[in-house]
């Protein structure tokens, strides 16, 4: 079992930019491949970033490729979400997830295919 903390969340102008992180307890970070989502009241739980468990793999959808960056560091137990050129559109909770894996080089972006979700923070953009 592991246990998945977010914090970086908070309110920010539109344009600005935030990194959110996502603390993992446990001893076998590095078998995880990790996502982020985010869900928006009212609104279906949505992909955000996926990175395979080495690291060397990143997925985004579309309308993020260019704005954010999804990255792990195996050494500190910690995913991150570099959040830039925010809009209110990107107005959520935003979630971590992570599943084992066994391939280095595999990532996952359906909420289905994750066991481990952290509760969320908040991210709230102005306009």
């Amino acid at each position: 079992q592991v246990q998945l903390v977010e914090s970086g969340g908070g309110l920010v102008q539109a344009g600005g930019s935030l990194r959110l992180s996502c603390a993992a307890s446990g001893r076998f970070f590095r078998t995880y491949a990790m996502g982020w989502f985010r869900q928006a009241p009212g609104r279906e739980r949505e992909f955000v970033a996926a990175i395979s468990l080495s690291g060397s793999r990143t997925h985004y959808p579309d309308s993020m490729k260019g704005r954010f960056t999804i990255s792990k560091d195996n050494d500190k137990n910690t995913l991150y979400l570099q959040m830039n050129s925010l809009t209110p559109g990107d107005t959520a909770v935003y979630y971590c997830a992570a599943r084992t894996s066994s391939f280095s080089t595999t990532y996952y972006f359906s909420t289905y295919e994750y066991d481990y979700w952290g509760r969320g923070t908040q991210v709230t953009v102005s306009t």
